[in-house]
């Protein structure tokens, strides 16, 4: 008979990146929750620009300001918005588009600002705040899913966590689709690893005899059980983009951002509720015009064929496509034909999931001052997502430390989500 050694014990219980597959142990005050009126999306795909995007190199342009630089603006398929010449294709799709040019964040370190666009919340020590990936998969229906409802393509940064919710919402990590997903395949015969299983039953019986309550928080056997379900899942070919027709992947960009975001659809179509693709490379200190056109070369063709896309399938009005960075950057441009960190007043792109498309809520400075006209929080922005993804940006939990939190802070925007 095979021993079950504590090695093969980890790996069986862990399989890589899975502890999603627990539920959830926080207590939710469902008596601090009113009712809150669902949104259409059931999915958000979120699309990472990693370093901070110029705003004015991408959505906002400003040709012949003395802050504008070389860069120029196009037309684009929404009446009176113009974006800039290295998003043609983007351009075409700008009906379904709609633009927030105001956004004003109060971090302008990196990592800070990460953590603030990605959890709708600033570092704060006594607590770990879910990203809103993680929200999305602890919120809304599991449906018949199997395989992870959180899933980060190319990140490689530590915000797309559970934090509070728990670890069993931290994101599913992959990288290029184009390259297959690490130990979902057993290595073993299928005699042998139903033996390892069996031992594995006998192990958790005895320590649930022993320590029932540790045996509940722990989780061990509704991790493997869900952990096994995934790995036969016919659901896992959505990782496979390979099967798509050559057009549409040329479409996309044969870039791993853009083989991210065919992923993405794909994943989407099966009932994942939220896949972050991470674009980075964004920081733009030196060179910035350079930089962002070889930036804007793997962006234009995925963002515009993903909304296209989506909306062919009749998946855009379910989806919620949101694209942004943790800031923009200064309306000055450096010595080093660059241009540095500037969290007061830049750019977020919104399409799906009810977004009134062809639209810009608020503006820049043409001068470069640091007040944009019809300013906009993160918190309202984080708000505003939330609520198109019908989750209530209000609602309240009880985190395992006994302290009360809000998902968010902000309040939803007006006339941008709805009918």
């Amino acid at each position: 008979m095979y021993a079950t050694t504590r090695r093969q014990f980890c790996r069986i219980t862990s399989l890589s990146s899975l502890a999603w597959l627990a539920s959830s142990q926080f207590a939710l005050a469902d008596e601090l929750n009113p009712p809150h009126k669902a949104g259409r999306a059931k999915a958000m795909i979120m699309l990472w620009l990693g370093g901070g995007p110029s705003h004015i190199e991408t959505f906002d342009p400003k040709p012949g300001t003395g802050i504008g630089g070389p860069t120029k603006a196009i037309r684009t398929s929404a009446a009176g918005i113009e974006i800039a010449e290295g998003l043609p294709r983007t351009a075409e799709q700008m009906h379904q588009i709609a633009l927030v040019r105001s956004v004003v964040s109060k971090e302008g370190d990196h990592e800070r600002g990460t953590y603030l666009m990605k959890t709708g919340f600033r570092p704060n020590p006594t607590v770990v705040h879910p990203a809103l990936g993680a929200i999305c998969a602890a919120e809304l229906p599991e449906d018949k899913t199997e395989i992870p409802r959180y899933i980060s393509i190319l990140s490689n940064d530590r915000v797309t966590r559970g934090g509070y919710l728990g670890e069993q919402y931290d994101a599913f990590r992959i990288f290029d689709p184009k390259d297959k997903i690490e130990d979902l395949l057993s290595t073993i015969d299928e005699p042998r690893r139903k033996l390892r299983l069996e031992n594995l039953d006998v192990v958790e019986r005895s320590f649930a005899a022993r320590y029932p309550a540790r045996a509940d928080r722990t989780m061990h056997r509704q991790t493997v059980q869900r952990a096994l379900r995934m790995m036969s899942s016919e659901q896992l070919k959505a990782f496979e983009i390979a099967g798509e027709p050559k057009s549409l992947r040329d479409a996309y960009g044969h870039t791993p951002f853009g083989r991210g975001c065919l992923a993405a659809r794909r994943l989407v179509e099966v009932g994942v509720r939220c896949v972050e693709v991470a674009l980075p490379g964004w920081d733009t200190h030196v060179n910035n015009f350079e930089g962002t056109a070889t930036q804007t070369k793997i962006l234009d063709p995925a963002l515009a064929t993903l909304v296209r896309d989506l909306d062919e399938r009749g998946l855009l009005d379910s989806t919620l496509v949101v694209c942004t960075g943790e800031f923009g950057r200064t309306p000055k441009i450096n010595p080093a034909d660059g241009r540095d960190h500037w969290p007061s007043g830049f750019s977020v792109a919104l399409a799906g999931g009810g977004v009134r498309g062809g639209q810009a809520i608020g503006e820049t400075d043409p001068a470069g001052g640091p007040k944009p006209k019809d300013e906009v929080s993160v918190d309202d922005l984080y708000a505003t997502v939330l609520s198109a993804m019908g989750i209530d940006p209000a609602k309240t939990y009880i985190t395992p430390i006994g302290r009360p939190i809000k998902l968010s802070d902000g309040a939803p925007l007006k006339g941008l989500v709805g009918s």
